[in-house]
C-alpha cells in the first residue's frame, strides 16, 4: 500500500501521470549496445546460460513474465524495450520476439504482469539483469514522486535529488519524475528526454561568495539571468528566514518569484526563538512558513511564493496540506530515491506449455499492449 492510500488520499484528484502516444525511441537512451550484447553489465549466470543453450543446440521459445510486488507507478518500460530491441544475441533481431508491456505512467498492482517477452530464450537470456534493473529503478523514482505529487496537489513538486546519487542515473530518473507529475527537475540531464532544461535557485554557495549577503547574491543572479528565469532565493543562510526573505523581497521587488526555506532539521530559525514550547521548532516547520508568509504579505509582497524544502517526503507534505500551511510548492530530494520496487522475471511458458518454478505461474494481463 502506498502512503497516499494509507492516508486515504484519492489519487484521481491529481491528473493522471503523463502518457505519450508514442514510446521514446531506442536511440534516446544512448545504450552501450556492444557491451550489453556481450553481457558486460549482466549477471554472469545469465551470460553462461546463453552460452550453454547455444553450445548444446537447445534454444526453446519461452515466455518471460516480469512483475513486482507493490502498488506502483510504472516507469522504465521504454528503456527496457530499447534494450530488447538493440541488444539481442547476434543472429537475432526484434522480429524474433513478441513483447507486450504496460506504458510508463501506468499504475500496477502487486504481482501484476508489467511486461511479457516471448521468443527464443538464447536471444535475450543475457538481458534480464538489464531490463529488470531499469524497471526497478525508474518505477521507484516514479512511485515516490507520484506520492509526493498527490500529497501536494494542486501545488507543484520539484524533483531535487541529483546531489544524492550518482550522476549517471540523472537522465532516466528525471524522465520517471516527469512522467509521475513533477513540474521541474534540477539538471539539464534530468530534463533531456522530453527536451526541456533544469530549473534552479540562488544557492548557498553563491550567497557565500557574496559575503553571506543573500540580497546581494540574488541581485547579481537577477542581473545575469534571462527575465524568463523564475528567480527563487534560498533564505536560510543566516538562519533568519523572515528577515532574509524581507531583505530579498525589498531588494528585488516584482522580479522575485519566490523564496525557498531550507533550514536544517537540526536547527531552529531565529524568528522562532521566543515561541518554543508547544511545537517542534526545528527545520522547515509549519510555524516558520506561516511567519515568513505573514511577513511578506504585511509588506505587500503577496506575489512572492514560499517554497519549502529540506527533509520533505509525501508524509510531511500531506501534514502541511492537511493543516493549510501556506506553502506554494515543495522541493523534494533524497526521499524520492529511497525505497525498493524490485522487479522479477520468470520463465512461465516453454514452447507454449506451462513451465515455471514452484509458486509461480503464467499471469496473463489484458492491459499489456503489443510493442511494435
Amino acid at each position: 500500500m502506498t502512503s497516499a492510500q494509507a492516508h486515504g488520499a484519492d489519487p484521481i484528484t491529481a491528473p493522471a501521470p503523463l502518457q505519450r502516444e508514442s514510446r521514446l525511441p531506442p536511440e534516446t537512451f544512448q545504450l552501450p549496445v556492444e557491451k550489453m550484447q556481450d553481457g558486460y553489465y549482466s549477471d554472469k549466470y545469465f551470460v553462461r546460460t546463453r552460452e550453454v543453450l547455444l553450445a548444446d543446440g537447445r534454444n526453446p521459445s519461452v515466455t518471460m513474465q516480469v512483475f513486482q510486488k507493490k502498488d506502483a507507478w510504472v516507469a522504465g518500460t521504454d528503456e527496457a524495450i530499447a534494450i530488447l530491441k538493440l541488444c539481442l544475441t547476434d543472429g537475432y533481431d526484434w522480429s524474433d520476439l513478441e513483447v507486450r508491456s504496460l506504458r510508463d505512467g501506468d499504475r500496477a498492482a502487486p504481482w501484476e504482469t508489467v511486461m511479457e517477452i516471448t521468443g527464443p530464450y538464447a536471444a535475450f537470456a543475457h538481458l534480464e539483469t538489464l531490463y529488470v534493473g531499469v524497471l526497478g529503478r525508474r518505477t521507484r523514482i516514479a512511485t515516490q514522486t507520484r506520492e509526493g505529487v498527490e500529497a501536494a496537489w494542486p501545488k507543484p513538486i520539484m524533483f531535487f535529488p541529483a546531489r544524492h546519487d550518482h550522476w549517471m542515473v540523472q537522465t532516466g530518473d528525471g524522465w520517471a519524475a516527469h512522467v509521475a507529475g513533477a513540474i521541474g527537475v534540477s539538471t539539464d540531464a534530468q530534463a533531456s528526454w522530453w527536451g526541456s532544461e533544469g530549473v534552479g535557485t540562488v544557492p548557498h554557495a553563491l550567497i557565500a561568495a557574496y559575503g553571506g549577503d543573500t540580497a546581494a547574491a540574488t541581485e547579481a543572479f537577477a542581473r545575469h539571468m534571462p527575465e524568463d528565469v523564475n528567480l527563487i532565493s534560498l533564505v536560510d543562510f543566516e538562519n533568519d528566514n523572515v528577515k532574509t526573505s524581507l531583505d530579498v523581497a525589498r531588494a528585488l521587488g516584482d522580479r522575485l518569484y519566490g523564496v525557498r526555506l531550507d533550514t536544517s532539521e537540526k536547527m531552529v530559525d531565529r524568528s522562532l526563538f521566543g515561541e518554543m514550547g508547544d511545537f517542534d521548532p526545528r527545520g522547515v516547520n509549519p510555524r516558520l512558513v506561516e511567519k515568513v508568509r505573514m511577513a511578506l504579505d504585511r509588506e505587500g509582497f503577496q506575489h512572492v511564493r514560499v517554497i519549502c524544502s529540506g527533509g520533505f517526503d509525501a508524509e510531511k507534505i500531506r501534514a502541511f496540506e492537511d493543516n493549510d500551511i501556506p506553502a506554494d510548492a515543495y522541493g523534494v530530494g533524497s526521499a524520492l530515491v529511497r525505497g525498493s520496487y524490485d522487479f522479477t522475471a520468470d520463465v512461465v511458458l516453454v514452447e507454449g506449455e506451462p513451465m515455471a518454478k514452484a509458486g509461480r505461474w503464467h499471469r496473463p494481463n489484458p492491459r499489456l499492449e503489443i510493442v511494435r
